[in-house]
């Protein structure tokens, strides 16, 4: 008989397989399916991550130094060397100071969605400011772009219980589409609620599509593995189990990732041991990481896979 914890390992390695075997053998990763899941990039510099508010203002953010440009054109890069077509959430703060960015992406056939202006945290907003947020920067990448921005999300998913006030301001400023939902109970921001696939949410002034990032259920568990510090900290294999998850069920995942989460030379920034932890830990596997999800699935932006009819 084996040993109790060889006996343990087998059984989650069974329900929880951490490489695929096509891997292990040296072949090339497999296509798990020809289904189009969504790829979405949260365009930001490294230091407008909400976690660092407590260390740097917004009035500090001109005094840094630029990354965004340089990591969104290795991410441009490695989307094309996988043809793949992915929406990019851009803050407006970044778009007004990097408009030859903006339509560099728009140029390249990648889909151009809000990310608000100043990264604030929807929670910690008012209602006014958080409009002039989601207008101002609607207007700013429409002029860049020439392209019509219909999808947004909120800084850090910041969309939580009791701030669908939010979904209201949304349709009245144009937008079709939302993907701040995250389906999952965590300090800071989730919306345990919330179904995990895409699907309509009817407010007074209309309907507003939900693509909520993806998540999968084990052990009862609702867990988080869209990307960020998910695909950098935990298994890959938790994203593959999403993403084939997905494919099963004909809806299509959602994931997300950074700029400079690709970047682990990026300067460091004083803050506390556990934003250092989630922020920095895990940066120099990403670009690998990324290349495992897109050799094996098929991604779209938001805007294709709405122009193919999907049943919402």
């Amino acid at each position: 008989m084996l040993p109790s914890k060889t006996r343990r390992r087998q059984v989650i390695e069974a329900r929880f397989p951490l490489e695929d075997p096509t891997q292990e053998a040296g072949l090339p990763m497999r296509r798990a399916s020809s289904m189009m899941h969504l790829f979405s990039v949260d365009l930001e510099e490294h230091f407008q991550v909400s976690a660092f508010d407590r260390v740097l203002s917004r009035n500090d953010w001109a005094h840094q130094p630029s990354r965004v440009e340089a990591n969104t054109d290795r991410m441009l890069q490695l989307l094309d060397d996988h043809k793949a077509t992915a929406t990019f959430f851009a803050l407006g703060w970044v778009a007004e100071r990097k408009p030859r960015l903006i339509r560099r992406i728009s140029d390249q056939g990648h889909e151009l969605g809000s990310h608000t202006w100043w990264h604030r945290l929807v929670y910690r907003d008012d209602p006014e400011d958080f409009r002039d947020d989601v207008r101002r920067s609607k207007q700013v990448l429409e002029q860049i772009s020439g392209t019509p921005v219909l999808g947004f999300r909120a800084p850090s998913f910041s969309i939580v219980p009791g701030t669908e006030w939010a979904f209201d301001i949304l349709l009245e400023e144009g937008y079709q589409y939302d993907s701040s939902l995250f389906p999952i109970r965590r300090p800071g921001y989730g919306y345990p609620s919330a179904l995990p696939h895409p699907h309509r949410i009817t407010r007074a002034g209309g309907s507003l599509l939900e693509v909520p990032v993806a998540t999968t259920t084990m052990w009862g568990w609702r867990l988080p593995a869209a990307g960020g510090g998910y695909l950098r900290q935990l298994p890959l294999s938790l994203m593959q189990r999403a993403l084939r998850e997905g494919a099963a069920t004909g809806s299509p995942a959602m994931v997300y990732i950074h700029p400079w989460e690709i970047d682990p030379d990026q300067p460091r920034l004083p803050v506390g041991w556990l934003t250092r932890i989630r922020h920095y830990r895990g940066l120099g596997r990403t670009l690998d990481r990324l290349g495992a999800i897109l050799r094996e699935f098929r991604f779209t932006s938001v805007a294709r896979w709405l122009a193919g009819s999907p049943p919402f």
